[in-house]
C-alpha cells in the first residue's frame, strides 16, 4: 500500500483550502455588488430630487387650516393663475428667441477644426489602453491566488521541497508569477546564486512586458495638451488675422472674441484627455510594481528549497527529476599523464637524479 508523501499531503490541503477560499471570494463579490447597487441607487435618488408644486400651501408653511382663515393673506384667484400661465412662454421665448443657449459639444468639437482629429485618436487610445491594462493587470492575471497559497506551503519546509511538483502546481497556473518560477524551476542542480539571478532577470523581462503598453499613456498625457496649445495658438493667429481686416459693420472686439472662444477649444479638449492619461499611467505603475514586488518575494521564497539539488539532480523539459551525470574528463592532445607507481597500497615517489 502507497502512503501519499508529505508534499502531496501538504498540496491536497492546500487545494482543499482553495476551494473553500473561492468559494467565499464569491460571496463577497456578490455582496459587493448588491452594495454598490444600493450605493447607486441612493445617488441617482438624491441626484434627481422630486419636483414639488412652487405655490406654497398652508401645511407645508406649518400653518393650520384654522389660522390660515383668521389671517390676512392674499389668495390667487384661478383668473391669476391662467393669466400667469398665458404669459410664461412668451417671457421664456422673447420675441426673437434671444434666449442664451446651451454649449453643445458637438458643435465644440466642430468649431475645433482639424486638431480635434488627433486629440480625438489620442482619447480613444487613452480609453482602450486604460481598460486593457486594467483588466490584464488584475491579482488573479498576475499572481494567482492558489498559485501563491500552494507555493508558500511547499516552500515552508526547505529540507523537503518538491520541484517536480512545484512544477505541476506552475502548470496548472498560468501566469507571470508561474513563469518566473518556472524559469528557477530549469535551474534546479546549479547554485543557489545562479538560481536567484535567473529570477530576477525574468522578474524583470515580464514587468517590462507589462509596462510597455502604459507608457503609451504617459506620452498620451504629455502630447495631448501640447496638440490643444497647438491648436490653440494657430487659432489666435487666425483670430488677429481676420480682426485685421474687418469691414465696417462688425467691431473688432467682438471678432476677437469669438476667434479666442473658437481658439480655446482645442486646450480644453486637451486637457480632458491628458488628465485622466496621467491619472491612470500613474495608478497602473504603481501596480505593476507592487505585483511584481510579491512575485519577488514568492520566488526568492521558493529558492533555497532547489539549493540541496545543486550538482545533484536537475528537471527536464517535462517537469521530471533527473540525475545530473558526471561530464568525462577533457581530452588533452599531449601526451597521457603518468600513472602513480604504487606497491601495496603506498605511492612511490619518482627516483631522484643523482649529483653527477
Amino acid at each position: 500500500m502507497r502512503f501519499p508523501s508529505p508534499a502531496e499531503n501538504i498540496l491536497n490541503r492546500s487545494r482543499s483550502l482553495r476551494s473553500r477560499t473561492d468559494r467565499r471570494k464569491v460571496a463577497r463579490r456578490w455582496v459587493h455588488v448588491l452594495v454598490l447597487a444600493m450605493v447607486g441607487w441612493v445617488v441617482a435618488t438624491s441626484a434627481f430630487p422630486s419636483v414639488t408644486s412652487p405655490l406654497p400651501t398652508a401645511h407645508a408653511q406649518g400653518i393650520a387650516p384654522s389660522e390660515e382663515a383668521g389671517q390676512n393673506v392674499e389668495m390667487i384667484d384661478a383668473a391669476d393663475i391662467e393669466d400667469v400661465m398665458n404669459e410664461a412662454p412668451e417671457i421664456a421665448i422673447g420675441d426673437g428667441g434671444d434666449a442664451p443657449s446651451g454649449i453643445d459639444l458637438l458643435s465644440l468639437f466642430r468649431r475645433g477644426g482639424w486638431f480635434m482629429a488627433p486629440i480625438g485618436l489620442m482619447s480613444m487610445l487613452v480609453v482602450t489602453l486604460a481598460v486593457e491594462r486594467s483588466l490584464s493587470l488584475r491579482t488573479s492575471k498576475v499572481l494567482p491566488r492558489g498559485l501563491m497559497e500552494e507555493l508558500s506551503d511547499l516552500s515552508a519546509h526547505p529540507d523537503h521541497f518538491p520541484p517536480s511538483t512545484a512544477w505541476e502546481v506552475c502548470h496548472e497556473y498560468p501566469s507571470p508569477a508561474a513563469r518566473v518560477v518556472m524559469s528557477m524551476l530549469m535551474r534546479t542542480g546549479q547554485p543557489l546564486g545562479e538560481i536567484e539571478r535567473t529570477g530576477t532577470e525574468t522578474i524583470q523581462r515580464e514587468a517590462d512586458r507589462y509596462a510597455s503598453p502604459v507608457r503609451w499613456l504617459t506620452l498620451a498625457a504629455a502630447a495631448t495638451p501640447l496638440m490643444g496649445l497647438l491648436g490653440t495658438v494657430w487659432g489666435m493667429i487666425v483670430a488677429f488675422h481676420e480682426s485685421s481686416t474687418l469691414t465696417a459693420d462688425r467691431s473688432r472686439s467682438e471678432q476677437l472674441s469669438e476667434g479666442i472662444y473658437t481658439a480655446l477649444v482645442t486646450t480644453l479638449a486637451g486637457l480632458v484627455v491628458a488628465i485622466p492619461a496621467a491619472i491612470f499611467a500613474q495608478y497602473l505603475e504603481n501596480r505593476i510594481t507592487k505585483l511584481f514586488h510579491r512575485i519577488e518575494e514568492l520566488a526568492f521564497a521558493v529558492a533555497p528549497g532547489m539549493a540541496r539539488f545543486a550538482g545533484r539532480s536537475k528537471l527536464d523539459n517535462d517537469g521530471q527529476l533527473r540525475p545530473i551525470e558526471a561530464s568525462p574528463p577533457p581530452v588533452g592532445t599531449g601526451a597521457p599523464p603518468k600513472e602513480p607507481n604504487h606497491a601495496n597500497g603506498v605511492a612511490t615517489p619518482p627516483p631522484v637524479a643523482s649529483p653527477s
